[in-house]
């Protein structure tokens, strides 16, 4: 405690030596550009003695600043606000005449009119300076909201007795890298959670869209029915739905609703920030699913963007936390290309400034968000940091980048738990991800060629020059040259390309969906092979690709592998063929997709290694989720003691909303009803 009160004191007399210095520059290069600031005799004087006056000018004014400024703020309290206003600027220039009048040389001359000028610009700089060198002070920091909660409690009634509940997604964190970060020290607070211990770690499995549109839409609103993927092509509407586009995300959000029966997790006195969904909460900040209401009372949050930034402190702290984020993002890209790392994947554009929204602004206005809905006592929370999950999409899942990331949300950990114990009522933290990322290069880096290439190749439509050179290009050529040229029942050819019949290819990580639009309802294996006689094949037989899910007129639905594999999905229990490497739950997940309305005609899952666990992601990412395979299946669920443990065997976002939701029934919290559907599976 020494040690670190000695630190405080050093750190503190650092920052004021530099604010001291930039403030006698400041007056030097003032002094040189007004003509009615002097601050050397009229016969001249050495460059020492000059400089010496500054900062002797500088410092009293300063140190004048700091005694005598709040006296006089005390004293014109009850001067109308213009007025004040105004004599601010006067009272500022006065003490800056008054600086250079008490300076030994003597030297110190300016107009009074010129004084004011001069003094609302070292204030400026002054107070700039002190707020650089304070940016990553999180003492300084916790201390302010320490204060905002000490006038908060002071002005509301006291807490419920109920405990409430923070429920803190870190986006993307798989189950065993949050353990590999605990090891190596790179997260010393969830580590003292896990030694004490007061916290119990459990890792859960996801759906087979393993990405954040399902798994936050099943854990906020207890229903993912018909999300097959990230991105989808819905025939009935024409329309290809994007979980991260807000217009999916309403509509998404309303399926949910209906299809659950009750309003979310969140929908008594619950807070969502920075969420995909709202959960039913009254209280909704930097939520994609209203992005596209007007602004209204029942939607307009106090803790949203301009509710942070109206604080110049946290404007001042956020704002150079960014460009040293976009800087350091640029120069980790840049080590890599130096470096010729492998994998690797393109950092130019505007990645650097995304990387630095969702690593630093996102992430500070989200915890700031959650730490006044704390501060005011909501019952339920619910808050998504997608920091570690944005830069692991580019770095790498366990890279030093992403790494880094891990530690600084590990710092926001702690300032929540410190935040906590100002808080008007208790509050217990839940920490929980949505899915983990599995690592590997690109189908394209792999193969040269992207998923949309080798489907179109084995529908015998054109590719581009590039793609159609490659060995996976000749090989879909050559199976779409044979197979055009076996005669059919009726002894003609089975197919012949047409316009009309291109396919629709959308990739969520290392799952691809393959619908065509020009038929209106999920095609059969039957009539893919009438019309794309070389296309599942091709598919099946690729090296890159783990196994197809088509609908079957014959036996419902079956799982096409190499080497002709076709196995229906009422016989994976005995058999799971291509399925077996993809682990536990790989069955059970395949088939419930295969009862989507919405499910793709091919539905395409990439090769995945077990021995390094690796995946090939469809999308430009070497980190990625989004369908099975490794880690992106594997998130975790870290809860204190105090809470009945989870089910062991936990499966899909659906069963962990209703573990969440009995957390909350436990307090005696929110109760959200138990649907018809529910009862009758329990």
């Amino acid at each position: 405690m020494v040690a670190g009160r000695w630190r405080r004191v050093a750190s503190q007399v650092g920052r004021s030596v530099t604010v001291w210095a930039v403030s006698t520059l400041t007056m030097l290069v003032l002094a040189g550009i007004l003509p009615d600031f002097q601050i050397q005799s009229p016969d001249g004087d050495s460059a020492t003695r000059i400089a010496v006056t500054a900062a002797f000018g500088a410092g009293a004014f300063g140190l004048l600043s700091a005694l005598v400024w709040p006296l006089l703020v005390r004293l014109f309290l009850l001067v109308p606000t213009l007025v004040l206003g105004l004599l601010v600027f006067v009272l500022n220039g006065s003490l800056l005449l008054l600086a250079l009048r008490i300076n030994p040389s003597g030297r110190g001359e300016v107009a009074p009119e010129t004084a004011v000028v001069v003094a609302a610009v070292m204030s400026a700089v002054a107070s700039a300076t002190g707020g650089a060198l304070a940016v990553r002070d999180d003492d300084a920091y916790r201390r302010r909201l320490y204060r905002l909660a000490d006038r908060r409690r002071r002005t509301r009634p006291p807490g419920p007795a109920t405990p409430g509940t923070l429920f803190l997604q870190l986006d993307g964190v798989g189950h065993d890298v949050l353990l590999a970060a605990v090891d190596k020290g790179l997260m010393p607070t969830v580590a003292r959670w896990l030694e004490r211990p007061t916290h119990r770690l459990t890792s859960w499995r996801t759906d087979w869209s393993s990405q954040t549109g399902a798994s936050q839409l099943g854990i906020l609103h207890g229903s993912n029915h018909d999300v097959p993927a990230f991105r989808w092509y819905e025939k009935d509407r024409g329309e290809v739905m994007v979980c991260n586009r807000p217009t999916s995300a309403v509509e998404l959000q309303r399926r949910a609703v209906e299809q659950a029966g009750h309003g979310g997790l969140l929908v008594v006195d619950g807070a969502s920030r920075g969420n995909l969904f709202s959960g039913g909460a009254e209280e909704q900040a930097l939520v994609l699913s209203i992005a596209t209401r007007r602004r209204s009372r029942e939607t307009r949050s106090r803790a949203g963007y301009f509710a942070y930034f109206s604080d110049p402190a946290n404007a001042v702290r956020t704002a150079l936390s960014f460009f040293a984020e976009v800087g350091r993002e640029i120069g980790q890209s840049t080590r890599a290309r130096v470096r010729k790392e492998r994998p690797r994947v393109g950092r130019g554009g505007l990645y650097p400034l995304v990387r630095a929204f969702a690593t630093v602004v996102e992430r500070d206005v989200v915890v700031a968000a959650v730490m006044g809905d704390m501060l005011t006592g909501h019952t339920a929370i619910y808050a998504d940091l997608v920091a570690y999950d944005e830069v692991a999409h580019h770095s790498g899942p366990t890279s030093r980048d992403a790494a880094k990331v891990l530690q600084r949300l590990d710092r926001s950990l702690a300032l929540i738990e410190n935040v906590a114990e100002h808080a008007p009522r208790r509050y217990r933290i839940v920490v929980l991800s949505d899915h983990g990322q599995s690592p590997g290069e690109t189908f394209r880096t792999r193969y040269g060629l992207t998923l949309g290439d080798l489907v179109r190749a084995g529908c015998g439509l054109p590719v581009p020059r590039k793609a159609d050179r490659t060995h996976s290009g000749a090989e879909a050529r050559a199976a779409v040259r044979a197979a055009l040229r076996r005669p059919g029942k009726e002894g003609r050819e089975q197919y012949r390309p047409a316009r009309d019949s291109e396919p629709i290819v959308l990739a969520s990580g290392n799952l691809g969906l393959v619908s065509f639009p020009d038929v209106h309802h999920r095609m059969s294996k039957e009539e893919i092979d009438a019309r794309h006689p070389a296309l599942l094949t091709t598919l099946a037989n690729h090296p890159g690709i783990g196994f197809l899910l088509v609908r079957s007129e014959e036996h419902g639905g079956v799982v096409l592998g190499p080497f002709g594999t076709e196995i229906p999905l009422d016989r994976l229990d005995e058999n799971p063929g291509p399925l077996a490497d993809f682990g536990p739950g790989a069955v059970e997940a395949v088939r419930r997709t295969h009862s989507f309305p919405h499910t793709a005609d091919i539905m395409v899952n990439s090769w995945y290694d077990p021995a390094e666990g690796e995946v090939l992601a469809f999308e430009e990412q070497i980190g990625s989720h989004g369908g099975l395979g490794g880690a992106q299946g594997k998130p975790f669920l870290l809860s204190p003691l105090a809470l009945s443990a989870p089910p062991e065997g936990l499966a899909g976002a659906e069963q962990v909303h209703r573990v969440l939701r009995g957390w909350l029934d436990e307090a005696g919290g929110p109760q959200v009803p138990v649907t018809a559907q529910e009862e009758k599976a329990a």
